[in-house]
């Protein structure tokens, strides 16, 4: 453990597997306690797409916090109800001391239809969650940041499709263009405090959001199952780096650098971790 967030605390939403836990397992080896939420349940337009994770996942993460030696507070919260975040940040709070850093990551990923024809449904829980979810997010927590003074950070994970306009792809492209708009905001109304806020814009990361069988489908539509080795070469052909799945770990890198004393002066900034696959 590198102790350069020695006596930090974390808040992490969407932490009970994928970027998430990967984000609540840097950080802690970076010396820093969390406070980690997650919906633990299901999103019913996200059927045919994928599963999100149990309550066991969650317990998960805080297994593997805890074996770091680090303090972790995990509540089940949904982040489009802003009374459950705020009972969960106090919890935390009550127990950690404050929240010196929010780490908003928690996400839906729905694709594949022009974009007349989404389903008012699933355009609504991906905005709900990607989007007024991420508002929830720094809003549950953003006096316990602002009382902790100078050094705060605060990082929104967004997405390649931040960036570029995906065809086919409107309503989490639209969601995560707009949560750049609101860390530009932030970034101009916490410099004040010596707080800093930025974007992380990963690409096709390796987590089940990514890896399933819708997923690949939308690249190998010729098969009627596709698996990760058929879509792998079509993934791999969105960036120069010929990687077709990112690691968590390093968009988790990312976060860290983001989160300590090192990234002092950064903010308002847009971090690409996509392998080049946002140039054009």
């Amino acid at each position: 453990m590198s102790g350069r967030l020695e006596g930090k605390v974390a808040f992490i939403t969407g932490a009970a597997r994928g970027q998430g836990r990967s984000h609540a397992l840097r950080l802690a080896r970076d010396g820093a306690d969390i406070i980690a939420v997650d919906l633990c349940g299901q999103v019913g337009s996200l059927e045919g797409f994928y599963d999100l994770p149990g309550k066991d996942e969650l317990d998960e993460t805080v297994r593997q916090v805890e074996a770091l030696d680090r303090r972790i507070v995990a509540r089940q919260a949904d982040v489009r109800d802003l009374a459950a975040l705020k009972t969960a940040v106090a919890e935390g709070v009550a127990e950690l001391g404050g929240v010196d850093i929010i780490v908003a990551n928690a996400g839906i990923f729905t694709f594949g239809q022009d974009t007349h024809k989404i389903e008012e449904q699933s355009w609504n829980d991906i905005q709900d969650i990607n989007l007024t979810g991420v508002w929830h997010t720094y809003a549950a927590a953003a006096e316990h940041l602002i009382a902790r003074g100078a050094g705060g950070s605060v990082i929104i994970i967004s997405s390649l499709a931040g960036f570029k306009g995906l065809a086919n792809v409107a309503a989490y492209t639209t969601a995560k263009h707009g949560i750049v708009g609101l860390m530009k905001v932030l970034a101009n109304e916490l410099g004040p405090h010596g707080i800093r806020v930025n974007s992380i814009h990963p690409n096709s990361i390796d987590t089940p959001m990514v890896k399933n069988v819708k997923t690949y489908g939308l690249f190998r539509s010729d098969l009627d199952d596709p698996q990760a080795e058929d879509a792998e070469p079509a993934f791999a052909g969105l960036n120069p780096f010929g990687k077709a799945w990112i690691e968590p770990e390093h968009v988790s890198n990312a976060v860290a650098w983001l989160a300590c004393d090192e990234s002092y002066y950064v903010s308002g900034a847009q971090i690409p971790v996509d392998g080049a696959a946002s140039v054009h």
